[in-house]
C-alpha cells in the first residue's frame, strides 16, 4: 500500500513545471483557445472562454482527488498558499501574504464593506456609473448611518477633481472601478492613490476590468484593498478571484466571515482559539475551490509567459484597429479616447437608429461575440485575439 510520503514524491501537484515556462508566448497563445477555430470572441470583459492549459490544470487536480482522495490535502493547501499566491502576487506587483482567494470580485468588495469599523456619519465616495457589485454593498451600510457621496460622471469619465471635491473629514473610503465596465474609461490609479494618501482616506479598487487587460504594479502605488474575479480578462474559471489587502491595512479589516481556515490550528479542530492567520489568508474562512484555483494558476502562468506589458500592447493595438474601422464605417465611439492614458481594452460604440438586440443576434449568427451595454455595443479583445477577429466583426457589421 502506497504511503502518503511516497504519493507526495511520485506525483507532482500540477501538470506544469514550476521552474520552467509553459512554452507559451504572444506568438502562439492563440492556439490554446479552441474557440478561435470557430468564432471571433470579443467579449472577454464578460466571461472569457476556457483555454487548454486551464482545462488541463483543473482536470489534473480532479485526477489527483480521484486517485488519492483527501491524502494530499495538506499539500494542496500549502501549494496554493505559497506557490500559486506567489505567482498571483508577481502578476500584480504585490506580496504573497497580501493575497486571498475569493469566489469573485463581489466577495472581495463585501469583505471590505462588512469588515471596516463604521461609525454613524461616515461616508463613502462612489462614481455614479459603477457596476452593481460596487454599489449595493455600500448602500447596505445606510443602516449604520453611512452615507454615499456620488461622483457624477462627465461623458463617461470620472475626474479626480470631482472625487477630491466630495472628500471631507468623515470620508472613510473611496471605492471605484479601475476600468469602467460600460465604456472602458481607465482611471489614473497613481493620481487617485496620491489623493487618497494625502487626504488620509482608504482606497478600494474593483479591478476585474483591469487585471489581464492592463498591466498593474501595486508596489508602485498605495492601494488599501483591491478585488478581481478570474472569469473575465484573467481567462480563469468562473468562481475564482483574488482579494488583495495591503499588509499596512490588514488590521483595519475584521474578517466578516470566520471559520476553520480563518485560524491556523492544523488538525486541532477543538482547540477553540480565534487567532487570525497571518496576512490576507485570514479572509479565507473555509475550504477553497481547489479545482478552480488550479485553473486560475494556469491562467496566471499564461499571463506571466506573455507578460502583462505585451498583453496590454496587443489589446490596445486591436482596439485601435477596431476603432479606425468603425469610424470609417460611420459608427460613433462612446469610450473616452481623447487621452491615451484613459484608454483600455474595452471599446463602446453606436450609431443612429441602432437596433442593439437585433445587431447582437446578427453578429452571433455570423460567429462574432460582443456585449450590449448601456444601449450600445462593446467589444473587449484579449491577447489571444488577432486582427482577423476584428476584421470579421467589421465585415459582419457591414451587413447588419
Amino acid at each position: 500500500m502506497q504511503t502518503f510520503e511516497k504519493i507526495a514524491v511520485d506525483m507532482p501537484l500540477t501538470p506544469f513545471s514550476d521552474d520552467a515556462p509553459m512554452g507559451l508566448s504572444l506568438a502562439n497563445v492563440r492556439e490554446s483557445f479552441p474557440i478561435t477555430q470557430s468564432r471571433a470572441y470579443l467579449n472577454n470583459a464578460s466571461i472569457a472562454p476556457a483555454s487548454t492549459p486551464v482545462l488541463a490544470a483543473m482536470g489534473y487536480f480532479m485526477g489527483d482527488v480521484r486517485d488519492n482522495g483527501r491524502n494530499r490535502y495538506p499539500l494542496w493547501c500549502d501549494y496554493a498558499q505559497t506557490e500559486i499566491k506567489t505567482r498571483v502576487a508577481r502578476l500584480i506587483g504585490a506580496k504573497q501574504n497580501e493575497i486571498a482567494f475569493v469566489k469573485n470580485t463581489t466577495e472581495g468588495l463585501i469583505t471590505v464593506a462588512n469588515g471596516l469599523d463604521w461609525r454613524d456619519g461616515d461616508n463613502v465616495v462612489l462614481p455614479d456609473i459603477e457596476y452593481p457589485s460596487n454599489v449595493y454593498c455600500w448602500m447596505r451600510l445606510a443602516k449604520f448611518g453611512v452615507q454615499i457621496r456620488w461622483v457624477k460622471s462627465r461623458d463617461g469619465r470620472i475626474l479626480l477633481d470631482d472625487i477630491a471635491a466630495l472628500i471631507d473629514r468623515r470620508t472613510r473610503l473611496v471605492s471605484l472601478s479601475a476600468v469602467q465596465f460600460s465604456n472602458g474609461f481607465k482611471q489614473d490609479l497613481a493620481a487617485l492613490s496620491e489623493l487618497c494618501t494625502k487626504r488620509k482616506v482608504l482606497l478600494n479598487i474593483d479591478a476585474i476590468q483591469w487585471v489581464g487587460n492592463q498591466a498593474l504594479n501595486l508596489s508602485d502605488i498605495h492601494v488599501d484593498f483591491l478585488s478581481f474575479g478570474g472569469h473575465k480578462w484573467l481567462l480563469s474559471p468562473i468562481g475564482t478571484g483574488i482579494f488583495y489587502c495591503n499588509e499596512k491595512s490588514l488590521d483595519l479589516l475584521d474578517p466578516p466571515n470566520v471559520g476553520y481556515h480563518t485560524v491556523d490550528r492544523g488538525e486541532a479542530h477543538m482547540d477553540y482559539i480565534l487567532d487570525y492567520r497571518d496576512g490576507a489568508a485570514r479572509f479565507e474562512e473555509a475550504l477553497s475551490n481547489f479545482p478552480g484555483i488550479w485553473g486560475l494558476d494556469a491562467a496566471v502562468r499564461m499571463h506571466l509567459c506573455v507578460t502583462p506589458a505585451a498583453a496590454q500592447q496587443r489589446i490596445g493595438a486591436l482596439v485601435e484597429h477596431a476603432e479606425e474601422g468603425l469610424m470609417r464605417m460611420g459608427w460613433r465611439i462612446l469610450s473616452p479616447r481623447e487621452r491615451q492614458s484613459e484608454r483600455s481594452g474595452l471599446l463602446s460604440f453606436t450609431r443612429d437608429g441602432l437596433d442593439v438586440s437585433g445587431t447582437v443576434k446578427a453578429l452571433d449568427a455570423a460567429g462574432v461575440d460582443l456585449a450590449a451595454r448601456a444601449g450600445a455595443l462593446r467589444i473587449s479583445p484579449s491577447f489571444y485575439n488577432n486582427e482577423d477577429d476584428i476584421d470579421r466583426l467589421l465585415s459582419a457589421l457591414a451587413t447588419c
